[in-house]
């Protein structure tokens, strides 16, 4: 996702003079497409992410689309005054671009868990949001705000993330994007974890319809009044906490419907996203997750590495057999988890993606 998003942008920049890319010291083996073509249009502002942003609003000021580019936490929590003074009250052309969303940095713990940056950022005057699914909509990201006047927001996953979307024409502001149809229930998600999503669906034979939300926020009655008519219940999934998120997002607008009488009842809506809380000690370890966050599990993905970094096993499973069969075989193997996956739909309790579990 990260490098659509990038090989993208550099692409634009050939097209778009105004383009300029600022990073906190990182996205090397990523960056350099852009760096390499546009080194007067790139910037190393150093792990100094606030200055980085202050950076970015004056050269936007000077008539530049800024990109700002970092992990998780780092250009958005850190940044939180500057993105509020310097970037939205001055409706500035920045965009800032977190990669590692949610636990894809598990390992590293707290500070790298991006999961309060939407509740955040979506109250921001002038802020608009988008969390891709796939390549396909970091591609369509990439395209949107290289045009879009005034401060963004594109949280990223990190990379190998399964397709969503065989084809994507289009996406905007306020959309939703139907990956396929079905009856009774709809799902409505938004960022990477869409995809295990649909995979513990099929899974479970559930017909149930499925829609990507790339854009958080701006959402009319025209987008979700007929899912309200058609649906006798909708679910929204996210990887970030409950409070203040995707889904919180989606619950007020219809609260708002319903009282100004567009809606004639209130739909049956079920929010599923990470508890409100910190993972234990900043462990990002698998083994501590589960048990925390009171997971009940039907459905684990993890790729296997050796000590020299070369996958040797990959696998989606269901069921109960995490305690006996794999766990055991990772045990044996001796090998590195690269990542695992827990959800479960239709019992869900939350959701862990990306994060590391050692076994030697």
């Amino acid at each position: 996702m990260r490098n659509k998003f990038i090989q993208t942008l550099t692409q634009l920049a050939a097209k778009h003079d105004d383009i300029f890319l600022v990073c906190g010291d990182l996205g090397y083996s990523v960056l350099e497409p852009f760096s390499e073509q546009f080194p007067d249009r790139f910037l190393n502002a150093g792990v100094a992410e606030q200055n980085m942003t202050q950076v970015a609003a004056g050269l936007a000021r000077e008539g530049y689309n800024v990109f700002t580019y970092s992990i998780g936490n780092f250009p958005t929590l850190r940044c939180m005054e500057q993105i509020r003074y310097d970037v939205c009250y001055h409706q500035s052309n920045v965009k800032v671009v977190a990669v590692g969303g949610g636990y894809a940095y598990g390992p590293q713990g707290v500070s790298h868990h991006t999961t309060e940056d939407l509740a955040m950022l979506r109250v921001l005057p002038h802020m608009t949001m988008c969390i891709p699914a796939d390549a396909a909509e970091a591609e369509g990201a990439a395209r949107f705000m290289a045009t879009h006047k005034g401060p963004g927001y594109i949280r990223l996953n990190k990379a190998g993330e399964p397709a969503v979307h065989a084809q994507l024409d289009t996406m905007a502001p306020g959309q939703f994007i139907q990956v396929r149809d079905g009856a009774g229930t709809a799902l409505v998600g938004t960022g990477a974890i869409l995809h295990a999503a649909i995979r513990e669906l099929d899974a479970a034979g559930k017909a149930w319809a499925v829609y990507s939300a790339p854009f958080v926020g701006s959402y009319g009655a025209d987008v979700l009044k007929p899912l309200a008519e058609r649906y006798e219940r909708i679910v929204t999934i996210e990887e970030h906490q409950l409070n203040g998120g995707f889904g919180a997002s989606v619950a007020e607008v219809f609260s708002d419907m319903f009282d100004a009488g567009t809606l004639k009842a209130m739909p049956r809506l079920k929010r599923i996203a990470i508890p409100n809380a910190f993972t234990p000690n900043g462990d990002g370890r698998n083994d501590i997750f589960r048990p925390t966050i009171n997971h009940t599990i039907l459905a684990y993905h993890f790729v296997l590495y050796n000590r020299y970094g070369e996958r040797i096993f990959e696998t989606f499973d269901y069921g109960t057999g995490w305690d006996g069969t794999y766990k055991g075989k990772l045990q044996q193997s001796g090998s590195y988890v690269y990542r695992i996956r827990f959800t479960s739909i239709t019992g869900w309790q939350s959701d862990n993606n990306g994060s590391v579990l050692l076994i030697r």
